[in-house]
């Protein structure tokens, strides 16, 4: 009789061998999402990545934080300050930042902004909800 694959082993075996799905999905079809007075976002996930339009109000803090993402930043209007390995960085529209998995990164909105954040893997937390430091009055 032949061994059975573990539970846990089978569900890997499942997500690695799931066909990307081609998607076409305008912006205005997603569900804009409150987290604070000044911070919205909507985004879409991908097999392995997930793109992000992420709009900020001018004085919106994004608190320090860092994941396990590679993290590619585009600012389509506005502008947003770093703080981000020991530099102060203004990227503004037009331009993009690139970060790197595990490294800490503040911003600040300088004006009203609209930003496509693209991350790999997909960020998680923001899909879970659990993105507690993004969820605060300011």
């Amino acid at each position: 009789m032949p061994k059975r694959k573990s539970t846990a082993k089978k569900s890997i075996a499942r997500k690695i061998s799931r066909k990307a799905q081609l998607q076409h999905i305008p912006w205005n079809s997603i569900a804009i999402e409150d987290l604070n007075p000044l911070l919205q976002r909507q985004f879409i996930v991908g097999q392995n990545i997930m793109v992000a339009r992420v709009l900020l109000k001018k004085g919106c803090i994004v608190p320090e934080h860092s994941h396990h993402n590679e993290q590619l930043t585009y600012i389509v209007e506005g502008a947003l300050k770093f703080w981000i390995d020991g530099q102060e960085i203004v990227v503004n529209a037009g331009e993009v930042l690139t970060i790197p998995p595990h490294m800490p990164h503040k911003a600040e909105a300088l004006e009203d902004t609209v930003d496509l954040d693209v991350f790999n893997p997909p960020r998680a937390d923001w899909i879970n909800k659990t993105d507690q430091y993004l969820r605060h009055e300011k």
